[in-house]
């Protein structure tokens, strides 16, 4: 009777298996309800996109299955990361919205709170590069430091910035800039999510920070404006000054040598890839993972959805899952050298004499 019975669970759950492996794309995600995580908190430039896509992804996913948001902020994203590599379904009924920095951190191998590999993720593609974007250093125009000159002086003020945690881009741009560059920086981290940092500026516990500059359009677009109290003094992850505020000077253009600007560049590779990433755990069934992947991309073009972007300032350039998988591929064979040289920037581990003497000395071939 024991075997019988044994028998008929292992017939059953071989059953089991084999419906779940037959049933279809639309009959799978019919009626299901899809969680969106995003990794910061409400309020800032993470949550609008992220809400954005959850308002339209639905209809092009067979099935129309409906997506809600779930925050879940914490260390730049890396706890909605690792959650999603390691304890969400992999089912295909959950996505994510992470920050662009995570692929490079994974890879550095210094930060022992990263348990993900990037190359394993299901990428579904990133709403926009960063042809439109960029990361700014904004600060309040009551600071001392009034200009990116003041705050290379040797003997000039201390610029005080705001960030979340170590391995977040809001610690690690500000870090690799201001070694990069020579800039006296402090930098306060702790802060909740984005939202506690916009705060912090306008309370004044803060002079500034770095943040993507559509971050600043769509939640502090009255920050950019002519006359406002704050002022842009340099952008990072830009190619090219932005046309629309051709006085600021770009990182690479204030790097004080060939390595730094090198430096500079390789940091910056996945940023100008991956703008706003959204991803679904390992092991997505292939079928659903392409299907995801499909609707994400038909988002991109659809005309409701690119109207309400534009409203909330949101530049929308698609990149495609297929070129996020080329990149993180790309970053991951850069040379050892360069590799331990960013770990040792990111850590805080300076030599005696200044950042930019030590890399004159580096070669990264």
């Amino acid at each position: 009777m024991l075997r019988l019975f044994t028998g008929l669970c292992l017939a059953l759950m071989a059953q089991t298996v084999a419906d779940a492996g037959t049933i279809s794309v639309e009959d799978f995600y019919r009626g299901k309800v899809l969680s969106l995580i995003v990794g910061n908190g409400p309020g800032g430039g993470y949550d609008v996109l992220g809400r954005l896509l959850a308002r339209h992804l639905g209809k092009y996913i067979p099935g129309n299955p409906t997506i809600v948001v779930q925050n879940m902020p914490g260390a730049g994203t890396l706890v909605a990361t690792n959650y999603l590599y390691n304890l969400a379904p992999k089912d295909g009924t959950q996505l994510g919205l992470i920050a662009r920095n995570m692929p490079l951190l994974s890879l550095l191998g210094q930060n022992p709170n990263v348990r993900f590999d990037p190359r394993k993720f299901t990428w579904l593609g990133s709403s926009s590069d960063f042809s439109d974007d960029g990361y700014v250093l904004i600060v309040r125009k009551d600071s001392p430091v009034k200009s990116i000159d003041d705050a290379r002086r040797a003997d000039g003020p201390t610029l005080v910035l705001g960030g979340t945690a170590e391995g977040a881009s809001s610690a690690d741009v500000p870090e690799i800039v201001r070694d990069a560059l020579g800039i006296n920086m402090k930098l306060v981290l702790g802060y909740r999510d984005s939202a506690a940092i916009f705060l912090a500026m306008e309370n004044g516990e803060v002079s500034g920070r770095m943040v993507e500059l559509s971050s600043v359009r769509s939640t502090r677009p009255q920050w950019l404006q002519p006359g406002s109290d704050y002022r842009l003094l340099a952008m990072y992850a830009r190619v090219n000054r932005h046309p629309d505020f051709p006085d600021v000077p770009t990182a690479r253009e204030l790097a004080p040598n060939d390595a730094a600007r090198a430096l500079i560049e390789f940091t910056e590779t996945p940023l100008l890839t991956m703008a706003w990433p959204f991803v679904a755990p390992p092991g997505v069934p292939e079928d659903r993972a392409l299907a995801l992947q499909t609707a994400f991309a038909a988002t991109q073009r659809d005309r409701d959805y690119l109207a309400e972007a534009a409203a909330f300032n949101v530049p929308i350039n698609a990149v495609s899952a297929a070129d996020i998988y080329r990149a993180i591929d790309e970053l991951s064979r850069a040379s050892p050298k360069l590799f331990d040289y960013v770990r040792k920037l990111v850590l805080g581990k300076k030599a005696a004499d200044s950042f930019a003497a030590n890399l004159a000395l580096q070669n990264f071939d």
